[in-house]
């Protein structure tokens, strides 16, 4: 396993990460909503990335796992410019951004911003645009009049969408039209996601302007497939497009 490094992106803030040099391009691994890079799906294909000497970079953005600041006082956008600080002033040369749940939002939002950088797209439980069909109204009512909104969730402790966020998530919407990506794209998605509904997809496979777009579906695939045939899945759909490149 690589050490934890770590990269200043303003005062008292350091963001964690991982880097293996090897061949590129780079992967660089996107966490989804609280999450961080220790996560199986990550260290699964880092292991692989490893085996294969490929170069790969995960991270933990601010406010999570190991990186500086307070998890509350994130927005969606404050977590592109992290994932942005680790393409412009870490990796060289091109990237291959794999994205999870809204790591995958993320990666969109990366890929429109750095097109030159950006060699291709993996999604998995892609969920961009989830501050608009995610909460209920009552639910958007809360966080409007609280400023927070704290629930429960099967996979640890509460989750917390602060009004910041959700106004950031809302700003950086993709779905009301087509999106300029050009780059391959692979998506992937479990048909029994509680989480992401997995016509999503469907929708943002019709959306991207890019001609080379797929779309995997597991029929009793969860939102994390992170079970061993799932990360083989996505593995296999990684080192696709790796070998394309």
């Amino acid at each position: 396993m690589t050490a934890i490094a770590h990269l200043e992106i303003g005062e008292d803030l350091r963001l964690a990460y991982r880097h293996r040099p090897g061949r590129g391009p780079t992967i660089l691994f996107l966490p989804g909503y609280a999450s961080d890079m220790e996560g199986t799906k990550a260290v699964a294909l880092d292991a692989w990335a490893e085996c294969e000497g490929r170069a790969m970079l995960r991270f933990d953005y601010a406010g999570c796992g190991a990186s500086d600041g307070a998890f509350e006082a994130q927005t969606l956008a404050t977590w592109r410019g992290d994932v942005l600080a680790m393409i412009d002033e870490v990796i060289e040369g091109p990237v291959l951004l794999v994205g999870s749940s809204m790591g995958g939002w993320l990666m969109l939002l990366a890929a429109l911003a750095r097109p030159d950088r950006v060699a291709g797209l993996v999604g998995i439980a892609a969920a961009p645009d989830f501050t608009f069909w995610g909460f209920s109204q009552d639910q958007k009512m809360e966080i409007l009049r609280e400023g927070r909104i704290e629930e429960p969730s099967p996979y640890g402790d509460p989750v917390v969408t602060t009004r910041a966020f959700w106004e950031s998530g809302e700003a950086l919407r993709l779905l009301h039209g087509p999106i300029a990506i050009d780059c391959p794209v692979r998506l992937l998605h479990g048909q029994a996601d509680a989480d992401v509904p997995w016509q999503y997809s469907l929708e943002l496979m019709k959306l991207l302007r890019s001609a080379d777009v797929q779309t995997a579906f597991v029929k009793d695939g969860d939102h994390r497939l992170s079970r061993g045939r799932d990360v083989a899945l996505l593995i296999a759909a990684v080192n696709g497009l790796l070998e394309e490149s």
